[in-house]
Formats: C-alpha cells, structure tokens, sequence
C-alpha cells in the first residue's frame, strides 16, 4: 500500500525537477543576450566632403593713419571728436595761420607789381619800335638818293641816318629783352601766389577716405606744426581708420599654400558675435617666410555696417581640397594607423565585431574618406575603439555623428 501512493510522490518530485532545470537554461541565455555591451554605430554613408585650413586672427583696419597738419597753425575750428565716422574729403579742421596769410597779400601785391612792369616794357618796346621804324625809313631813302643822285646828298648825313637806324634797331632788341624779364618776373611773382595759396589751402583738413576717429591729439586753439618732423609723435590732428572694410592677416602654412586662390571665398566666424561672415583672399606674399615656413595671406571682410570691430578676434576656414559622393565615415570611427591608413571595428554577422583595415583619403574636420575596405551601409563602432575587441557580440545603437547630415 506504502509503495503505490509513493511513486506518483516520486514522478510528480521529477517533473518539477526536469521543468526548474529547463527554466534555468533559459534564464541563463537571457542574461547572457542582456549582458552584450551597448556600442554606438554609425552607417558607412556617401556625402560630399572638404578639407579646410582653420586660423584664427584679428580684425585690422584696411588702413589707419595719423592725420598731420601740411603747414603749423592753431586749430580754430574743430569739427571731428572720438567716434565720428566722416566720408572722403569731409571737413577735419579749419587752422588758422596768420603769417601764411599776410604773405598771400605780399604775394598779390607783388602780383600787381609785376603785371604793371610788363605793361610798361611792352609800352617801352612799342616807342622803341615807332622810333626804329622812323630811323630806319629815313636812312633808307636818304641811302636811295645817294645812289641814284650823290651829289644831292652829302655822305655825312647818310653816315648819321645809319647810325640812328642801328641805334633804334638796338633799342627794339633792348625792349624786347627788358619785356621778356617783366614776363618772366609775372610769371615768378603768380607761381609764389599760387604755391602760398595751396599751402593755406591746407589750413582746411580733409578725410583722405572714409573712416571712423579712433583717437584724438589736438582740439581748439592747440598749435600744430607741421608733418614734416621725423619726431611726429602726438603732433598730428587725429588717427582715422578705414573699418568699413577690414582685413585679417593669416600665416598659410607650407602644405596649404598650393590652395590658396586669390579672390577666393572664405567663412569667417566671430565667437563673439555668434554670427559667420563672408570674406575674401585677395593679396597674398606669393613667398613663404623661411622662419616660420608660412605664406603671409590677407582676407579682407566687408563691414558696411561697422559691426566688426577692429581687435575682434575671428576663425578663418580656408577650403583646401573637395571631392563629391564618396564613401565617408566620422573621424572618431577610424583609429590611424599610419598615413593613409586606419583600422575601424565592423558590426557584422551576429553582431559580432570585426577588426577591418581601410584605406583613408581626404579628411575633414567631421568625416574621412573611405577609399577602399568599406561598402556603402555598413555599420562601424563610433568612438572609442579600446573597450571592444575582435569577435566580440554587440549590442549595436544607431547614432547620428555630430555635424553628419
């Protein structure tokens, strides 16, 4: 009776044996699928990529100058103060000069002076001719009776009419000489009004461009001499800059320097704006500096609207090199291994990885070209490459790199 009721006690002990072990091996494979490290893929895509030379620098004016006085004088009236934007050949400052002055009416009078002595030789030479012209008929016809009728005329009145003909042909050559000197002494006397004028002309201060006053060294009634010293210092007027363009000075290394076109387009980013702006090269040395191995290169930015400040500091991006729909991958998915050449971890079969050697060719600051050991839509570990290793079973996760498309 005993052995009967036992065995049902001993099948039904084994079954809940044989269904806890089966419960077991799955509960072991199921953590053996979660224990598969996350790793972060991306897609091998085709896309269009450029190089670019990225240099910081600093915004300068296009041109800056000290203003200088031609000629000393005192300010007497002063029309510019710091910040004032003033437009090509727009009144500075009005100098007053009193000697340059008082010389401008010496001159003019000396101008009259002179006018007067030329109408007065020209009177000169006028008599001189009427009396040429009167010696000479009279020794001529009295030089014509003698020969057709000598014994009308005595030799001594022709002798004396010959000597009053070349005595008044002298006094012609005399007043033509005398006139000629009034002439020139005119001449001399409005080339002195003409240079003083000129000179005083320049008690009025122009703008020689459009610009901005960034400093300022002399107000009213302040003496200025003039720019003619080799010691300037804080004897000029003002210092104007040209910053509705301004220019950026970029040392182009050795490598770069094939690339560089001039009038070609670059980005320019200022930080501290927040915004990018558009330049251009427009000059560069075409000699590279054999201190620094760089080619001095100029990038010139409009600046209608003086947004940009001279001293701002700004990031230019050079475009070097570009090629259109190849093969690309991030940068941070390829580990160099020389130049040329880099390894990637490839998501396959099962999601295990694979270690796959690729050939690499022109890299931008986001993306490398993937010349050969890739196809299209394959997936590669994204970022750091030494927490996998070959063989291992991923759990891959889709992500977007950072500037992809």
């Amino acid at each position: 009776m005993n052995r009967k009721t036992s065995q049902p006690i001993w099948i039904a002990v084994a079954i809940c044996v044989s269904l806890c072990a089966a419960g077991c091996g799955d509960s072991r494979k199921s953590e053996a699928a979660n224990a598969a490290p996350v790793a972060a893929v991306v897609k091998v895509q085709r896309k269009n990529i450029a190089s670019t030379l990225e240099i910081s620098s600093e915004f300068l004016p296009f041109q800056e100058i000290d203003v200088f006085a031609k000629v000393s004088g005192y300010v007497q009236k002063l029309y510019i103060d710091f910040g004032t934007h003033v437009k090509q050949g727009q009144l500075l400052a009005v100098l007053e000069i009193p000697e340059l002055q008082q010389q401008l009416i010496q001159d003019q009078a000396s101008v009259h002076q002179a006018e007067q002595n030329v109408s007065r030789a020209r009177e000169e030479q006028s008599r001189a001719q009427s009396a040429y012209d009167v010696a000479h008929i009279t020794y001529t016809r009295l030089a014509d009776v003698q020969k057709n009728r000598p014994e009308l005329v005595a030799q001594q009145e022709v002798d004396v009419a010959q000597g009053k003909n070349l005595e008044a042909n002298a006094g012609v050559s005399a007043s033509k000489a005398a006139l000629a000197g009034a002439e020139q002494g005119l001449a001399a006397s409005k080339a002195a009004l003409a240079k003083d004028e000129a000179l005083f002309q320049y008690s009025r201060m122009t703008a020689p461009f459009d610009g901005v006053v960034t400093q300022m060294y002399a107000f009213t009634g302040a003496l200025l001499p003039a720019g003619t010293s080799a010691a300037k210092g804080d004897s000029a007027l003002c210092r104007l800059s040209q910053n509705n363009l301004l220019r950026l000075v970029i040392p182009v290394p050795e490598r770069a320097v094939p690339e560089i076109r001039d009038g070609e387009p670059v980005d320019v980013d200022v930080s501290s704006l927040h915004k990018t702006f558009t330049g251009k090269i427009v000059r560069y040395s075409d000699q590279i500096d054999l201190t620094t191995r760089t080619m001095h290169t100029e990038v010139d930015v409009p600046n209608p609207s003086y947004e940009l400040v001279p001293g701002m500091y700004a990031s230019v991006k050079i475009p070097l090199h570009a090629v259109q729909g190849v093969l690309t991958v991030p940068v941070q998915a390829v580990q160099s291994t020389g130049t040329g050449q880099g390894v990637v971890l490839l998501v396959g079969a099962g999601n295990k990885l694979e270690r796959r050697e690729v050939k690499v060719g022109l890299e931008s600051a986001a993306d490398a070209e993937i010349l050969s050991g890739l196809q299209e839509n394959e997936r590669v570990v994204f970022g750091e490459q030494g927490q996998f290793r070959e063989g291992q079973t991923v759990a891959p996760k889709l992500v977007e790199a950072p500037g992809g498309e």
